[in-house]
C-alpha cells in the first residue's frame, strides 16, 4: 500500500507554514544565543589539583562574582573544567578566581584567553559567507546534475528546489535553536554552526536522492505515468531508505545525547532535531512542492 504524498500535500504545506512562521516568530523575539565565538567574551580553563567543584556548585559561585549565561565544559578524566562567559572586566576574573580558592578549591589556571568584539564579528560575518557559497554551489551541482532532464523542468529548477529545502530545514532548525536558547541558556556556538552545515549537508543528499529517483522514473516511464503519480511512486520507493538511514543516524546521536561528554550534549541535540526536520521535509515537502509547481505550470 502506498503512502499519499501528492494527495495531501496542502496539509503538508499547511504544517511547514506553521513551523516556519513558528520558528520566524522565536528568531524575531527571542533571536539566536549567540556564544562568545561571535560576540566576544573570556575563556578561562582551570585544571583542579584535588577535588573538582559539580556544575551546580560552579554555576553558583559564578553567578556570586555577577558572571551570568556562562557555558562550562568539564573534562573529568584530566579534571579540567573551561569556563566562556560574555564579560571582558578582569576584577570579574579575578573575584571569580579568588571565590574558588575561598571555598577550598585548589586549581592551576591552565588558559585565560579574551575574545575581542572584532573578531567576533568576523567570525560571524565569515559564517555567513560560507553558508551562502554553500547554497550557490548547491544550486550549481543540483543543476548540473539534472542537466539531462528536458521534461517536465529544466535543471536549474531541482536546483533551486533543494536551496528552497534547505532553507526550509535551517530555518526551522534556527527557531529551535533561538526557543532552547531562551528557554535553556544554550548558546549559538561554533560546534553549533558545525551542526548547522551537517545538517545542511544531511538534507542535501536526502533531497537529492529523492530528486535522482524522480529523474530515473522520468526517463524510464517518459510521460507514459501522470508526473503527480510518478513522483508519489518515487517517493514510497525511497520511503525505507529514508526512515532506515534516519533511525540508525538517530540512534547514534541519542548515545550521544545521553553518554556522550557534555560538551557533546547541545551539538547533538540540534542534530537530532535538525536530521528529524531533513527527513520530513524530503519527503513530505520536496515532492508535493515539485508536484504542485507542475500543476500550476500545466493549468496556466
Amino acid at each position: 500500500m502506498e503512502i499519499q504524498f501528492i494527495k495531501y500535500r496542502k496539509v503538508y504545506f499547511l504544517f511547514s507554514g506553521i513551523l516556519l512562521f513558528a520558528s520566524l516568530l522565536m528568531l524575531i523575539i527571542f533571536k539566536l544565543n549567540l556564544g562568545i565565538e561571535f560576540t566576544g567574551g573570556t575563556l578561562i580553563e582551570l585544571k583542579f589539583i584535588s577535588k573538582v567543584p559539580s556544575s551546580q556548585e560552579l554555576q553558583k559561585i559564578l553567578k556570586e562574582s555577577k558572571i551570568s549565561n556562562p557555558i562550562l565544559q568539564y573534562n573529568s578524566k584530566e579534571k579540567t573544567v573551561s569556563i566562556k562567559f560574555q564579560s571582558f572586566q578582569e576584577q570579574t576574573q579575578k573575584d571569580f578566581l579568588n571565590k574558588l580558592r575561598d571555598r577550598g578549591f585548589q586549581f592551576d589556571l591552565l588558559r585565560l584567553e579574551q575574545i575581542g568584539p572584532i573578531i567576533g564579528k568576523e567570525l560571524r560575518e565569515k559564517a555567513l559567507i560560507l553558508i551562502f557559497l554553500s547554497l550557490i554551489a548547491i544550486l550549481i551541482y543540483v543543476a548540473l546534475t539534472f542537466r539531462d532532464l528536458k521534461w517536465p523542468f529544466k535543471s536549474w529548477v531541482y536546483g533551486a528546489l533543494t536551496v528552497i529545502a534547505l532553507a526550509h530545514d535551517i530555518l526551522i532548525t534556527l527557531g529551535f535553536l533561538s526557543f532552547v536558547g531562551y528557554k535553556f541558556s544554550i548558546q549559538f556556538t561554533i560546534p553549533i554552526l558545525v551542526a548547522i552545515l551537517t545538517i545542511a549537508g544531511y538534507s542535501v543528499n536526502d533531497t537529492v536522492v529523492i530528486l535522482d529517483r524522480i529523474r530515473e522514473n522520468l526517463t524510464k516511464t517518459s510521460k507514459a505515468l501522470p508526473f503527480p503519480e510518478l513522483v508519489n511512486s518515487s517517493l514510497n520507493q525511497v520511503l525505507g531508505r529514508s526512515i532506515s538511514t534516519t533511525f540508525t543516524t538517530q540512534l547514534v546521536l541519542l548515545s550521544l545525547l545521553f553518554y556522550g561528554a557534555k560538551s557533546l550534549f547541545n551539538f547533538s541535540l540540534v542534530l537530532i532535531f535538525g536530521i528529524l526536520v531533513g527527513t520530513y521535509s524530503s519527503l513530505f515537502f520536496v515532492g508535493p512542492i515539485l508536484t504542485e509547481i507542475y500543476l500550476r505550470k500545466t493549468q496556466s
